[in-house]
């Protein structure tokens, strides 16, 4: 079945490696069953059925970017050795099964467990498999194929939560977990069971859309138009940890920003409906942002496409204190989109143009801890600081100053080069 699956992509004039996007697309749109905006549609309606402060329930997505600081470089090694589709199967299949159960859970704990595995699978081993493919299988065109990777993403960003908002005030927030979990089998396990290929030199072909095939024996040889880094000079360059930590403030800033964003409009006296909007709006752009920022990244200089993410980050979040009524919360939201668009897409680029394509599981994997540091402090800081303060201001106003500070950062970290 192999090798007839392999004649027929290597001759086929269609590039297999858009079947790449659309399969690991999948794997992307569902996860967002355990992301934070998802959560954020969940956080009112359980904290007042369950009694749990919003810190608390917040306190799920800190589990499992606990767990992620850990499983992060195990899932890198694990695309590296394993193959990204056994990855994504693995992960669409849990996944399924702890969204699923957090529709029967009875205390805290239980929540804690199934939605750290939740988030685990969400910050690392379905975005790290996802995108490495697809980065082996694209060279001259990455950040294109990045964007529509990630457009995936951002449709389930913008779907996924706004149609759970609907569900909860028909059945329930319980019965719509449930929802959830069965929806995210549906949408994913097929595609990445049956169409993911680990590189385009294992079916015969040259990574990009070129239309041109490599000889029979070469599944073994790599084409490299990066220059392919171990994991060893890759930590040795200090692009690596700037990017790394840079990355890692702004997924900070967009979880603490996302878990909390349906409950700070309700607060504002917007209503629920109007909330639920106002995120999958920030979805909306998001998705149409990442494909204009992979186009942008392919054609300019990826320092000062990731700084105007940065700058464009710091804004959003500077004027979130501002808003009053729906139509503000509409355009903050937008805006922040936009920004999350492109964390999104970027920094996977910068990895593999920098760094190559060949361990580049592994050292995604050693920079994933930050975001996962990033995504667990996030909640938690900005539900602490409305339950001390009865604000959220003096959360998005910090988050602004770290959103500058990385701009500055990144316009330091430029493109290493591969001594010997």
């Amino acid at each position: 079945m192999f090798l007839i699956r392999s004649f027929l992509i290597a001759k086929s004039r269609f590039y297999y490696g858009w079947v790449i996007v659309f399969a690991s697309g999948c794997a992307m749109f569902a996860r967002n069953a355990s992301g934070s905006l998802t959560l954020s549609v969940f956080l009112y309606p359980m904290s007042r059925d369950l009694g749990w402060s919003r810190t608390l329930i917040a306190g799920g997505s800190s589990v499992g970017g606990i767990i992620s600081i850990l499983g992060s470089p195990i899932s890198g090694w694990a695309v590296d050795h394993i193959g990204s589709k056994w990855v994504l199967v693995i992960g669409v299949l849990t996944l399924g099964i702890s969204t699923f159960c957090l529709g029967i859970i009875t205390n805290i704990q239980s929540f804690y467990l199934f939605y750290g595995l939740g988030r685990f699978l969400f910050i690392g081993p379905i975005p790290i498999a996802a995108s490495v493919v697809v980065s082996r299988w694209f060279v001259t065109v990455r950040g294109r194929a990045m964007g529509v990777l990630f457009l995936c993403q951002s449709a389930g960003m913008a779907l996924i939560p706004y149609l759970a908002a609907l569900t909860i005030q028909g059945v329930g927030w319980r019965s719509t977990w449930i929802l959830l979990g069965i929806g995210v089998w549906a949408v994913a396990l097929l595609p990445v069971l049956l169409c993911i290929v680990q590189t385009p030199e294992h079916v015969g072909l040259h990574p990009d859309p070129s239309g041109s095939t490599v000889e029979s024996d070469t599944s073994k040889t790599v084409f490299s138009a990066d220059g392919d880094f171990t994991l060893k000079q890759a930590m040795g360059t200090k692009a690596l940890w700037i990017c790394a930590v840079t990355t890692g403030l702004m997924f900070l800033i967009q979880s603490g920003t996302n878990v909390h964003q349906v409950a700070y409009f309700i607060d504002k006296d917007i209503s629920a409906s109007w909330a639920a909007l106002a995120v999958s709006v920030s979805g909306v752009t998001a998705g149409l942002s990442s494909v204009l920022w992979g186009w942008l990244i392919d054609r300019f200089s990826q320092r000062w496409i990731f700084c105007s993410v940065a700058l464009i980050m710091a804004g959003s979040v500077g004027v979130f204190p501002l808003i009053s009524g729906p139509l503000g919360a509409l355009g903050v939201s937008a805006l922040f989109g936009i920004s999350v668009g492109g964390i999104l897409v970027i920094p996977p680029v910068v990895y593999a143009h920098y760094y190559g394509r060949q361990s580049l599981g592994v050292i995604r994997g050693v920079t994933e801890p930050c975001v996962a540091i990033g995504q667990a402090a996030g909640p938690v800081l900005s539900g602490a600081v409305y339950d001390v303060t009865g604000s959220y201001g003096w959360a998005f106003q910090g988050f602004a100053l770290l959103a500058l500070l990385s701009a500055i950062a990144i316009l330091c970290a430029g493109r290493p080069r591969l001594n010997g």
